[in-house]
């Protein structure tokens, strides 16, 4: 889905979950062709989700990120290639000690070239036995994204001595930084 944004540009948003969107966020900020990203809820039953509503894990919503990105910059299938090297895709319903459907590996593609990119990615990945287990990651027509509470935004750049910032966000920002060093924002 290609938009225009201020300055007469086009950008196209991808919208991911992969575990906290706390980690997702803090390693999309950095990459180069990324314009905003945003915290938030999405896929679920329930009307404007609260944090409190889909830490139990019955909303349906998951935890996800909204990447809004210029695609002259940087292209769809590179995203995608971020998302997959920053979270385990073959757990279900779970990453590390966060366990619950908010937490499961999806891809909500917003175009049907959105959708057949997310599909090569699985299939490709899959043949190259780059995982031991199968990818579960589900790929779904993006629904209502319902933005985080404002606490949630730019977490780990305001909280980054929060212990959880310090074990579990700040060593995926540092594998995404070692990985795709060519790729960040100068």
């Amino acid at each position: 889905m290609a938009l225009e944004h201020e300055g007469g540009g086009r950008h196209e948003i991808a919208t991911l979950g992969g575990g906290c969107f706390w980690c997702l966020e803090a390693v999309f900020d950095g990459l180069a062709g990324v314009l905003s990203v945003e915290s938030g809820y999405s896929g679920g039953h329930l009307p404007d989700p609260t944090y409190e509503d889909i830490c139990g894990g019955d909303t349906g919503h998951a935890e996800v990120v909204r990447v809004t990105f210029d695609p002259e910059s940087i292209a769809y299938t590179d995203i995608l290639d971020v998302f997959f090297a920053i979270h385990d895709p073959t757990t279900l319903n779970a990453q590390g000690n966060d366990i619950g459907p908010q937490y499961r590996s999806v891809i909500f593609y917003h175009s049907p070239a959105q959708k057949a990119a997310a599909e090569a990615a699985i299939r490709r990945l899959t043949e190259a036995g780059v995982f031991a287990r199968p990818i579960v990651t589900e790929i779904t027509a993006a629904p209502q994204f319902y933005e985080a509470e404002a606490y949630h935004q730019e977490y780990f750049e305001r909280n980054p001595r929060q212990p959880y910032c310090q074990y579990v966000v700040s060593p995926k920002v540092a594998k995404f930084r070692k990985q795709f060093a060519a790729r960040l924002k100068k």
